[in-house]
């Protein structure tokens, strides 16, 4: 019935959700595949994925229920398929511009993310870097994907194979994130000690005191940053990713671009841009569909804004105020010549 079953105390048997339910030829079974002839059988095969619909009852409590859905292989290795990249494929212009607002961040947002685009740097090839799309493949036609949680797609697929596999995974991505987040909270707390209030407000500070401030920073922010999470936890993590990429593209690639290449940029043309990227683009995420269904409760279709990815606004939005107020501010110094 597409339902799960219950198993124990309050635990669900989601196995097996999402599998090959045809393969090419007629065949039962093909033995061990490499990964190129393992794509060319999905491509030929019918593939079970899941959906989900919510169901509002009489007394106003909604259901959640997950069902079944037959896809040809074809239809399914085809670009835009995952719920993430479907709008692709949508005929509304609205949606069409969301998907290439996407990928306007994606892009721009890797630029402006140094501790992002350095990651690339850890493999040897593109190749390698690709390699990932086979696992979330792999995860949606094994009998391992969880239907209710669609961020654990990689340790599942582990866990299918065996126990230490899962836990290797596991501490990996913790410490992947421990990692990640650490630094980034050690660099926001740094910015406010030494950026803002020594050199911004000019505040007179021993190290102690600096110290003292960065803590503080730190607790603030690791405190803001769980608040976010929670509030932010029924949402897809990918989602979420490219919110941070469309914030970061907005905020920093405007500056990190026109510091590099026109010579008339003022500190004040950065900071202005810095400011009004960061919040036209956190102001139009808070005020889309996504936002609207999925942290608020309430009908997406009341949303303020026509599309969720703010990108494609934002980012020409700020350099057009950084040039605006470059041009109304006094010109940088002339740098001396190297002797």
């Amino acid at each position: 019935n597409g339902l799960p079953q219950g198993k124990g105390e309050g635990q669900a048997d989601l196995r097996p959700v999402g599998y090959a339910s045809k393969l090419p030829g007629g065949v039962e079974r093909t033995g061990p595949l490499g990964p190129l002839e393992y794509l060319r059988t999905m491509q030929d095969s019918e593939v079970i994925l899941w959906s989900s619909e919510k169901i509002t009852g009489g007394d106003g409590a909604v259901t959640t229920v997950y069902y079944q859905r037959p896809t040809p292989g074809s239809d399914f290795m085809t670009p835009g398929s995952s719920p993430t990249f479907r709008k692709v494929r949508s005929d509304k212009p609205s949606d069409k511009l969301d998907f290439l607002s996407l990928m306007l961040a994606l892009f721009c947002g890797t630029a402006s993310l140094p501790h992002i685009l350095i990651r690339y740097y850890t493999v040897k090839d593109q190749l390698s870097a690709r390699k990932s799309t086979v696992v979330g493949i792999a995860a949606m036609t094994s009998g391992t994907l969880d239907v209710t949680d669609t961020n654990m797609s990689a340790p599942l697929l582990a866990r299918s194979f065996n126990e230490l596999l899962f836990a290797m995974i596991s501490a990996v991505a913790f410490t992947t994130v421990l990692g990640t987040v650490s630094g980034l909270i050690m660099a926001a707390s740094g910015a406010v000690a030494h950026d803002l209030m020594t050199n911004f407000l000019r505040m007179r500070m021993d190290e102690f005191q600096k110290v003292r401030a960065a803590k503080i920073a730190a607790l603030c922010v690791g405190v803001v940053a769980m608040g976010l999470g929670i509030a932010f936890s029924r949402m897809n993590v990918n989602f979420l990713v490219g919110w941070a990429f469309n914030i970061a593209a907005s905020a920093n690639l405007p500056a990190l671009v026109m510091l590099l290449f026109w010579k008339r940029t003022t500190k004040e043309g950065i900071t202005a841009a810095i400011l009004v990227g960061m919040i036209s683009s956190l102001a139009w995420i808070l005020s889309s569909a996504q936002a609207f269904k999925d942290v608020y409760g309430l009908d997406p279709a009341s949303a303020l804004v026509p599309f969720s990815q703010p990108a494609i606004v934002t980012i020409p939005l700020g350099f057009a105020v950084l040039v605006a107020v470059s041009l109304m501010t006094k010109p940088p110094a002339p740098r001396p010549a190297a002797s």
